[in-house]
């Protein structure tokens, strides 16, 4: 009988079983400066039009090259991780900043979190509506507040005196995400009236963005950014901006997650990954193909991730139809890929595991 991932580390825990995070312990990184991102699982090729399809390939690809271009002038991972994501938020082809899902009462209500490998620092925000990139209002809850993750107004009213952008609400909307909260509303109301379950929908959860990077000096870090899911309600929070859920980085590991935010909580996903790596001394390509292609689908749910070690192995597994997704290495050339298919573009091998 397979045990989870949460099973075997609390076994370990158990027997007293102890690797320590100690510097002399981390091999050093076997390639220069990596940076790999994702943009959301759960693509759908039938409903991604040719012209989306190409903008979300460059959106990917100028996220890449402007998160390298730091780490290639020696800036520390965390630097990268907030350019790229930044990029992406920026972007209307994902569900983080412009382009964000709406919630059930009609508005945009944004989530990210970012943490250092390197000190264990993290930051948080979630729930902020007027905030153009909550990647980077997260940094500043790391680098300017005692706290770890803030919410709603109480965010925005810290980003003020921190003196971040605040964009209008307007400017988060796009025609395509508002007709999915149409579907998601008419579909409810369709399910009420013949007294039925809703049809779940597995899209509602997918679209987030995420960044992991390794620097020169070893170091690593990694990000997460979203819009949540379409038509929630009641202030839901999902696992992007949930430290060890969406987002982790130690001295060994950074993870990424992107998918139905409930099992990824439910999971400690990222968190788990990297335990894995740390406890079991797997390698992220093994630790994440267990989270995420057993553990998580276990009880129900899907999507993807990114992880990255230290010894710059990559990992970029997902188990639904396509997921966005890159990797720039020394060489500068950046690799992007949506469906299952795209192994050329994502090789090595190892990157589409």
């Amino acid at each position: 009988m397979r045990l989870s991932s949460l099973s075997v580390l609390c076994a370990l825990a158990i027997a007293g079983v102890s690797m320590p995070v100690m510097a002399a312990d981390v091999p050093p990184p076997s390639v220069g400066p990596v940076l790999v991102i994702h943009g959301g699982a759960g693509v759908v090729r039938t409903g991604l039009s040719d012209a989306e399809a190409a903008a979300a390939r460059e959106a990917l690809a100028q996220a890449l090259r402007t998160g390298h271009a730091l780490l290639r002038d020696g800036r520390p991972a965390l630097d990268a991780v907030v350019a790229a994501i930044t990029v992406l938020e920026d972007d209307p082809s994902f569900n983080a900043g412009r382009g964000a899902v709406f919630t059930h009462e009609g508005v945009n209500e944004l989530d990210a979190s970012l943490m250092d490998g390197a000190t264990r620092a993290a930051g948080a925000v979630a729930g902020v509506r007027r905030i153009r990139n909550p990647i980077q209002l997260a940094r500043h809850v790391m680098d300017d507040s005692p706290h770890v993750m803030l919410v709603g107004e109480g965010a925005e009213s810290f980003a003020q005196s921190q003196g971040i952008e605040f964009t209008d609400p307007a400017w988060f909307r796009t025609e395509k995400r508002w007709q999915q909260l149409q579907k998601a509303r008419s579909d409810a109301e369709a399910a009420r009236n013949a007294h039925a379950a809703v049809a779940d929908d597995p899209l509602r959860y997918f679209g987030t963005v995420g960044a992991v990077a390794l620097d020169a000096s070893g170091a690593l870090a990694a990000g997460t950014s979203t819009g949540g899911m379409t038509d929630k309600r009641w202030g839901r929070v999902g696992d992007a901006p949930v430290i060890g859920a969406g987002t982790w980085a130690d001295a060994r590991c950074a993870v990424s997650g992107t998918g139905w935010g409930e099992f990824y909580l439910r999971t400690a996903a990222a968190h788990a990954i990297c335990s894995r790596v740390e406890l079991l001394g797997e390698g992220v390509e093994t630790a994440a193909e267990a989270v995420i292609n057993a553990d998580i689908p276990a009880l129900g749910g899907n999507g993807g991730a990114i992880a990255l070690g230290a010894d710059g192995q990559m990992a970029l597994p997902f188990n639904t139809e396509g997921m966005y997704r890159g990797w720039i290495g020394a060489d500068g050339v950046p690799h992007v890929a949506i469906g299952r298919d795209d192994v050329a573009a994502m090789a090595p091998e190892r990157a589409d595991r």
